[in-house]
């Protein structure tokens, strides 16, 4: 029988594996998938990234130990290196290694680089899908991210201009008639919306701002591409936060609440 299907097995020495990255949701513990929740409740140790909500950590065995190793933008953060490190260390002294993602490992989780790291240290590796806040978060306010009546597709897109300097082609996905979905576009609100407007995009597309969905601490504001850096400073949106800008923000009922009756026809989807 193998580590993985082990729940009674303890540390042991000799073992080097499976490191299991496991995607922990959006924040509510009861959107963690039923694989995922046993893995934790295998887990010796878990590397916790701070987005993970503290309701899910309250799950796991008083035995685990949890190591925090969070990495956020525009603030201290555990260096990418030292995570590679100590996932190697922990699973080369026979410990069952979680590394527990916010969302899913995959999706703007740096969980390619781990897989990475961890095979060429010579470490097996799990990867346990979890439900994206790109899917999550725009549901939760009633959006859908595609509708075949007003859009081809969603793309997911970092609002990050990367270590390197790249950054999306702004202009492009302006032409693209998908929806987007911004991860980590708080800060650059101003610099994402101006590069829409400027590539085609109309300046009254309906857009909404969601933070810490699926938290106690959620919040959201329905606007427009134009209004949405405004509002994100009047109404003090914290991060973490989505950007969801498209037309099928106007199917959502809050969106005709906002805009009013006669700019919600404007959007309404072809029958």
């Amino acid at each position: 029988m193998s580590s993985a299907q082990n729940p009674h097995g303890a540390t042991s020495p000799g073992r080097t594996g499976p490191v299991w990255l496991v995607g922990a949701g959006p924040g509510d513990p009861e959107l963690l998938t039923i694989k995922a929740f046993r893995c934790l409740q295998q887990a010796d140790v878990v590397l916790t990234d701070d987005l993970v909500d503290a309701r899910l950590l309250e799950c796991l065995p008083s035995r685990t130990r949890v190591l925090k190793v969070g990495k956020r933008g525009g603030c201290v953060s555990t260096e990418q290196r030292f995570i590679h490190e100590l996932m190697i260390r922990e699973a080369r002294s026979g410990a069952r290694v979680v590394r527990l993602k916010g969302g899913d490992p995959f999706v703007f989780g740096r969980g390619g680089e781990e897989v990475d790291a961890l095979r060429e240290a010579g470490l097996a590796v799990e990867v346990i899908n979890g439900l994206s806040a790109g899917l999550a978060a725009p549901a939760s306010v009633g959006v859908p991210v595609t509708d075949r009546r007003c859009t081809p597709g969603v793309a997911f897109v970092t609002g990050h201009n990367g270590e390197h300097g790249q950054q999306p082609d702004w202009s492009a996905l302006a032409r693209s008639g998908l929806t987007l979905v911004v991860y980590m576009g708080l800060t650059r609100a101003g610099v994402i919306c101006r590069a829409l407007i400027d590539g085609g995009l109309s300046p009254q597309t309906p857009a909404v701002i969601v933070s810490a969905a699926h938290t106690p601490r959620q919040r959201d504001c329905f606007t427009t591409l134009e209004a949405l850096p405004g509002d994100i400073e009047r109404h003090g949106m914290p991060s973490p936060g989505l950007l969801v800008i498209g037309k099928v923000v106007a199917l959502s009922e809050s969106w005709r609440a906002h805009v009013g009756e006669a700019v919600s026809r404007a959007w309404e989807p072809a029958a």
